[in-house]
């Protein structure tokens, strides 16, 4: 086993089923998070977590890095520690982060009520709840672009969300204001640049609301959801901004004894069963 894979065995088991959601589930050999956990919390095999932690693979990617990361709930310091013991290039402040810190992390998971997923400065999903897969579709099956939000709504229209003309005007505009505040930030990161030079020329509403001199916020608001096995229903929609950050969390609330709070229910029941 090498440094990097003792490394990651450490914080493996520093880390409590507790402190990320998890059942506990039986009886446990130690107090940390087993295998399998962190291969759900990062979303990659278990074969692979074991082959890092015994060294048999030891040279993942920034991507991969950044999933442990967050999994495992690493302060900045021990996550840019981490990408030095796999060889790579510390996070720089030039380039969008995908990382979730400790504290946001926790309050995610304190919603664990309310479908939501947390998304960078260019509104890709990094992370997502269960209940967020049951009610938007699940984001682990799309790749690439497809995880980007605005991507999505101009070039691969077609999810549950339906919006009026005005929401989808105003939405657009925030999209677009968004992307030129994260361009305006980090001017050099070359994805950034390859998502807005795509979407330019993919979409021609895109394009031309990128040359004009748009500005649009986002606000709460009704959204009509349509689910393929429990029908149409309203349901409320606030972006949270993370002080301090580029991330925002986007939250699906109901009120209690309505219609969407009692489809939500049933939702956290059956999950994604009855779409696979």
């Amino acid at each position: 086993m090498g440094e990097l894979g003792r490394t990651l065995h450490a914080w493996r088991d520093r880390v409590t089923p507790e402190q990320v959601g998890l059942p506990v589930g039986g009886k446990r050999r130690a107090p940390g998070l087993r295998r399998e956990e962190l291969a759900q919390l990062a979303g990659l095999s278990v074969d692979y977590i074991v082959r890092l932690e015994q060294g048999r693979s030891d040279s993942p990617s920034p991507q991969v890095l950044t999933a442990l990361a967050r999994a495992l709930r690493l302060s900045d310091a021990e996550r840019n520690h981490l990408f030095v013991l796999a060889g790579e290039v510390e996070p720089t402040p030039g380039r969008i982060s995908t990382y979730i810190p400790p504290g946001v992390q926790r309050i995610v998971d304190q919603l664990e009520g309310a479908p939501l997923c947390v998304c960078d400065a260019a509104w890709t999903m990094i992370s997502w709840n269960p209940l967020f897969a049951a009610l938007i579709g699940d984001p682990s099956q799309w790749r690439g672009r497809d995880r980007n939000i605005i991507y999505r709504h101009f070039v691969a229209p077609g999810d549950r969300i339906v919006q009026t003309p005005e929401q989808q005007r105003e939405f657009r505009h925030a999209m677009v204001t968004d992307l030129r505040a994260a361009l305006a930030r980090y001017p050099h990161d070359p994805d950034l640049k390859a998502l807005i030079d795509e979407l330019r020329a993919r979409d021609d509403e895109f394009a031309a609301l990128w040359e004009r001199p748009v500005v649009g916020f986002h606000r709460s608001e009704r959204k009509t959801v349509r689910h393929p096995e429990i029908g149409d229903f309203g349901i409320d929609c606030d972006v949270l901004a993370v002080p301090g950050s580029d991330l925002r969390i986007v939250v699906y609330t109901a009120a209690p004894g309505t219609e969407a709070a009692e489809k939500l229910r049933l939702l956290s029941v059956i999950g994604l069963q009855a779409l696979t």
